[in-house]
């Protein structure tokens, strides 16, 4: 560039003195030779700066095409990446539709599993009832039969009570039959469960925001090679700052009942429900109040917990554990009947892992029921689907999971919910009654069971 106004500049210079001696009068005019060797100066100064200017402009040519050359690689290699985002984003479109269809057949089968369930478990506690009516006729009908017998000795068996232990045995074998299939469909949920959870995760890993998706085009431009997409992941991060319990929250300055979350040394994040009294906090483990949670439940929920926290609820074995554990923790049970009494009593407690069937010995130290459960004995937490061995099945007659000895108590406050006054006797032990210490039962309109650490004060 700059040899060309060089150029520029010295051409007409050049041109202008050329005109000067040709158009000079002739008087002027000089026979000598020097004027001639000067124009020769000066045709050679004028091709000295176009040879200049030539290669000038002939460097700056080869320079401006390289340049050139670099910006359209750079095109084509922007129009080559574009390209795969496009076909990577519409097969992660297609893939995201399949998995979204997979997820909406999997909800639909798995609400069909769980109807049947319901289903199968209403059955199933028909049929229970059933059994122990039929158990009291049976038990009736041979002391008759053991009378007859010991009056005619020589008697043959009645047809009735022939036919009527026939029956029973018949009853025995469906009610295994009808348990297998319940355990069968519990299962196939579980199963299902797991499939949609992983379904929505690889959902979360693979999904890309809206905004993106509008800005990317679908057409194809051109071929390209594209660098790989890095997406951000969510990790499960721990964080010291959880408290480990409800007496920890309180002690932090939330003095309010509530619902809040703890994590328990060498345990997982779980919430809980606080219940605060007179300067304190308990964790409330279990609540029962108007018979909107169904309680006879398999040993995996209560293993890990069911229901609403703001509503009825189990909080599960597992959790408790993790969190009495930690330490000395004090249990704390309140019941209120019909006539809006409210009693209370607590105990010192030890309560064994999984592999103990959650065994629970308690010591009770105060309160204003006596007798309420056994105490100095290792009770032996069982469901309908589930017993220790060398246990009776407690939970298969009178309803819900609980902690037994070596007979079926009265006292089960996992039991079937009723309304007040029971019609009979066998009904009033399904329910969530509660044995006096002169041996009558009443039947409880609410409970609730709280774990608070045994250093800090209990409240009445």
């Amino acid at each position: 560039m700059y040899t060309f106004k060089l150029f520029l500049f010295i051409a007409p210079l050049v041109i202008s003195s050329r005109i000067d001696q040709d158009y000079s009068p002739v008087d002027s005019i000089s026979p000598q030779p020097k004027s001639r060797f000067a124009m020769l100066d000066d045709v050679k100064i004028l091709a000295n700066g176009l040879l200049q200017l030539g290669h000038g402009l002939k460097d700056f040519v080869h320079k401006t095409k390289g340049q050139i050359n670099d910006i359209f690689e750079k095109l084509n290699i922007f129009d080559q990446s574009f390209y795969d985002l496009s076909l990577q984003t519409n097969e992660i479109k297609e893939e995201e539709k399949k998995l979204r269809k997979t997820t909406s057949k999997l909800q639909v089968k798995n609400e069909e599993v769980k109807n049947m369930s319901l289903e199968l478990n209403s059955k199933l506690e028909n049929v229970l009832n059933e059994k122990l009516l039929l158990q009291q006729k049976v038990r009736h009908l041979e002391e008759q039969l053991t009378s007859l017998i010991k009056n005619q000795p020589e008697t043959q068996e009645h047809p009735e009570v022939t036919s009527l232990k026939t029956f029973v045995e018949q009853q025995d074998n469906n009610i295994k039959d009808l348990l297998q299939t319940v355990e069968e469909q519990y299962r196939q949920l579980n199963q299902q469960h797991s499939q949609i959870k992983e379904i929505e995760n690889q959902l979360r890993r693979t999904g890309f925001q809206e905004s993106t998706e509008n800005s990317l085009s679908s057409k194809p431009r051109a071929p390209r090679t594209t660098p790989s997409l890095h997406l951000n992941e969510t990790k499960n991060v721990q964080r010291d700052d959880i408290p480990a319990d409800c007496t920890t929250i309180y002690n932090k300055g939330e003095h309010t009942s509530g619902i809040y979350s703890i994590r328990p040394s060498n345990s997982q994040v779980f919430n809980v429900y606080c219940d605060v009294k007179s300067g304190s906090s308990w964790t409330l483990i279990q609540h029962r109040k108007d018979g909107s949670q169904n309680f006879n439940e398999t040993w995996e929920n209560y293993k890990y917990g069911f229901g609403r926290l703001d509503g009825e609820f189990w909080l599960g074995l597992e959790k408790i554990y993790s969190i009495i554990k930690q330490s000395n923790y004090i249990l704390r049970i309140e019941l209120e009947d019909w006539k809006d009494s409210k009693h209370y009593i607590e105990y010192f407690f030890n309560l064994g892992n999984h592999e103990t069937n959650y065994k629970l010995h308690l010591v009770e130290i105060t309160g204003n029921i006596p007798n309420a459960l056994p105490q100095n004995k290792d009770l032996v937490f069982s469901t309908w689907d589930h017993r220790a061995k060398g246990h009776f099945n407690c939970s298969e007659n009178y309803s819900g999971g609980w902690w037994w000895h070596d007979v079926c108590e009265e006292n089960n406050l996992n039991g079937k919910y009723n309304k007040p006054r029971a019609k009979t006797k066998p009904e009033k032990r399904r329910g969530i009654c509660w044995k006096s210490q002169n041996g009558k039962l009443y039947s409880i309109k609410s409970t609730k069971m709280l774990i608070h650490p045994a250093d800090s004060e209990s409240s009445e």
